[in-house]
This record gives C-alpha cells, structure tokens and sequence, in this order.
C-alpha cells in the first residue's frame, strides 16, 4: 500500500485551554486516546470527510481521539500521526462534524489535537518538534494562528518554543 500524504486544511478555530462550549464559554476537560483497528467500530464513515479506516490500517501511523470527560462515547476530533525518527509527522486532522463551520459546539478541537502531537513528539525525545502539510491557502492561518514556521513550500513545523506553548496550554492542569 502506497503511503499516502495529505495536506492539512482545518482551520484552528480558537486556542482554547482545552474545548469551550460555544454557546456557554464553558471548558471541558479532554482526553486523547490511541485508537486501535480493533476498535475501528468507533468511527462511522458517516461522521467523518476523511477515510479513517484507511489512516487505522496503514503501517507506521497513529490514530488518536479527543474525547470530552462528560461525553466519552463521543469523539470530538481525530489526529493522525507517524514517528519520523527526529519528529512527529501530522497526516491528518479533523474536527467532529458537530464541531464544525459557524454553528460549531465545540471550539478549540484541532488546536488541542496539535498541542497533543506536540507532547507526543516531547515524549518521543523530538524537542516537540511537529511536521505537517498545509494545503496552500492555509500556510498564513497556521503561520498566525499556531505559530508554525515553512519549512519548504507548503511543509511547516512546530518547533520547541510553539509546541512547549501548546502542551502547557492545553495540558496543564487548571
């Protein structure tokens, strides 16, 4: 099977302390949690733009949920990640299509599932250090909104210093 790269091109809403509840402002605590092919009944083709089965069964990557702790049976958003050895390489990103466009329940879904990449690459020695593609017309977004720096053409980074601001923002106990 031909590894497949695509380009990320959700928009991080809002940098949250974790998801806020649009209509309320109020913040729920989250957990990100390994998605395993066993479980793959957990994602319905329905709910999702992207192939998440596919991402599950090709080798080398990782498949996370976000969960908020009140609602763990529903899947606020789902990452994609592979180790690169120096680095975590993000594939793919996707909100819930609850937490989508204007009428959104849930802000602050990618920029948690970043900041979670960002502590995996912490953990994995890697400095942080988060690889990505950005579709075109979203480099300046990324640029502004995560701080991520262009590598070469569309290929951006999350360096130490952003993903440091990331994880404490989104992992630090309140």
């Amino acid at each position: 099977m031909a590894k497949r790269t695509r380009e990320l091109d959700v928009e991080i809403d809002e940098l949250t302390n974790s998801i806020k509840e649009v209509d309320t402002g109020r913040e729920l605590r989250t957990e990100v949690i390994r998605v395993l092919s066993i479980h793959a009944r957990q994602i319905r083709n329905s709910d999702w733009s992207f192939d998440w089965h596919g991402e599950l069964n090709t080798p080398g990557r990782e498949v996370y949920k976000l969960i908020a702790r009140d609602e763990p049976d529903r899947i606020q958003g789902l990452l994609c990640v592979e180790d690169a050895g120096d680095h975590v390489f993000a594939h793919l990103l996707e909100s819930a299509r609850p937490n989508r466009g204007k009428a959104k329940r849930y802000a602050g879904v990618p920029g948690n599932l970043m900041a979670y990449a960002c502590q995996l690459a912490f953990d994995k020695g890697y400095l942080g250090f988060v690889v990505f593609v950005s579709k075109s017309a979203l480099i300046a977004h990324y640029a502004e909104t995560l701080k991520a720096q262009v590598l070469r053409g569309n290929r951006m980074v999350l360096d130490t210093a952003t993903a440091r601001y990331l994880v404490d923002r989104y992992f630090t106990e309140r």
